[in-house]
């Protein structure tokens, strides 16, 4: 084992078998005869490489099987890139057909033009995993969040209990942050499945004789689903910058949702628990345990993915017009950002679906300040009478009573000399110390997050 993401123990921790395959040697070869096959069906229809030639090439680079994965690993150490070696490949396997028709292979492109145009189709795989991943986990969410959108719990500020809010609030918050992730990915897709086609510094030298130069760039695109770049970025590397740190940030997402989960699951709190599965979250020595195993996961991958994904920032700093260095950080980096980006959506999905939650321990924490939860209820109460700063004190020194005598703070309010002249009756004071009654327009935000346009697409 050399990482986490190829070991038979943890890959399909880290990792994920669909992103996995994506970012392997053999599928990233395949891509490379995807484009040395577009690129000669599109010069063979405008007349730039004989017919003959595009035919057999094309039908060379139909499986990536036909590659020797060995004497291309040979080559690439050689060498320092893989491109030079398939191609090499791909001309000895035409011209054994006929001689001479395997030099109209690769003809006017570059290392850097495959290299990255397999890396576009690479991310336009493993975000359509993503993408799939989102709408399981927003799907999910709108579940949670109708199914308890009443459900009363404790808000918390500072891990400290601040006034109540429900379940279904919370849920409703988490879904809105990935309907906005899903938006970001369809506009930063938008600029990224952009085809790479520049020749050796992007200015289509070898071909502009031909005056098709830019025919074969649209015609490539075409073959490949791609857009037409508006100009070589052999060094602008901005468009992998931006999906890698967006990566980033949905990741994030997940982790601040594992966070809360950790938080929750605590035997001192407990309202919600991971999904069970028998032995999941054990240890060894202490049975009794029921560990935040997939929040643990989570919150590793979302870590690893930001650290990782800072380094695509200094792949940007690429010298003139081909560069020395930086562009391979992507090769490092990219492979394991998207494979641990693809694992934090899966696990942060399966504990969405499967998710316990526990409205009946929520009920018993909201009551375990006897009262005090709602001091913002009763402050607002009492400020219409006697002032809100007034209020605010009064109150603040019966939280303080009642926290010191433990008693339920509807005692010491009842029985407060200031309290009495405020003439609050008894029954508004006992509405006003309920945590149900007092939790905002919770039900309603869940509504509209769960009704709005984003959300029913």
């Amino acid at each position: 084992m050399t990482t986490v993401t190829d070991s038979q123990i943890f890959r399909n921790i880290f990792s994920t078998p669909e992103s996995s395959a994506i970012w392997s040697d053999r599928q990233r070869t395949a891509y490379y005869l995807q484009f040395e096959a577009a690129l000669a069906k599109a010069q063979g229809r405008l007349g730039i490489i004989p017919q003959e030639a595009a035919a057999v090439i094309t039908g060379k680079c139909s499986a990536v099987d036909l590659i020797d994965m060995e004497e291309l690993q040979k080559e690439t150490e050689r060498i320092g890139y893989p491109v030079l070696g398939a191609v090499k490949q791909i001309v000895k396997m035409v011209n054994e057909v006929k001689p001479g028709l395997g030099e109209w292979a690769h003809w006017g492109a570059t290392t850097q033009d495959v290299t990255d145009t397999a890396t576009i189709l690479q991310l336009r795989d493993t975000c359509s995993l993503v993408s799939r991943s989102l709408d399981g986990i927003t799907s999910a969410l709108r579940t949670l969040a109708t199914k308890h959108a009443s459900t009363p719990m404790a808000g918390r500020s500072n891990l400290q209990q601040a006034v109540p809010i429900t379940f279904g609030f919370k849920m409703a918050r988490l879904l809105a942050t990935f309907e906005r992730h899903r938006q970001r990915l369809a506009e930063i897709t938008s600029r990224l499945f952009v085809l790479e086609f520049g020749g050796a510094a992007g200015t289509l030298a070898t071909l502009a004789d031909t005056g098709l130069a830019l025919d074969v760039q649209e015609e490539v695109a075409k073959e490949l689903d791609l857009k037409v770049p508006e100009i070589a970025w052999h060094t602008e590397r901005d468009r992998i910058a931006e999906i890698g740190l967006f990566f980033g940030m949905l990741t994030g997402t997940c982790a601040k949702f594992a966070f809360d989960v950790k938080l929750l699951m605590q035997t001192e709190i407990e309202e919600v628990q991971e999904p069970y599965y028998p032995h999941r979250g054990s240890s060894s020595t202490m049975p009794q345990k029921r560990n935040p195993i997939s929040s643990v996961y989570v919150t590793a991958l979302a870590g690893t993915v930001k650290q990782l994904s800072t380094a695509l920032l200094d792949a940007m700093v690429e010298d003139h017009e081909r560069s020395t260095g930086p562009w391979e950080i992507e090769w490092i980096v990219l492979p394991q950002i998207c494979t641990m980006t693809h694992a934090a959506l899966k696990h942060t999905q399966e504990m969405i679906e499967g998710l316990e939650v526990h409205p009946e321990k929520m009920k018993e924490n909201l009551g375990i300040t006897k009262g005090a939860i709602v001091s913002e209820a009763v402050m607002i109460g009492l400020g219409k009478k006697i002032g809100r700063q007034v209020a605010h004190d009064l109150v603040y020194e019966l939280c303080r009573k009642a926290i010191k005598e433990d008693r339920l703070l509807l005692e010491v309010l009842l029985e407060n000399e200031e309290v009495k002249k405020a003439k609050i009756s008894k029954e508004e004071l006992t509405r006003l110390c309920d945590p149900a009654n007092y939790l905002g327009l919770s039900e309603d935000m869940v509504r509209r997050v769960v009704n709005s346009p984003s959300a029913s697409r």
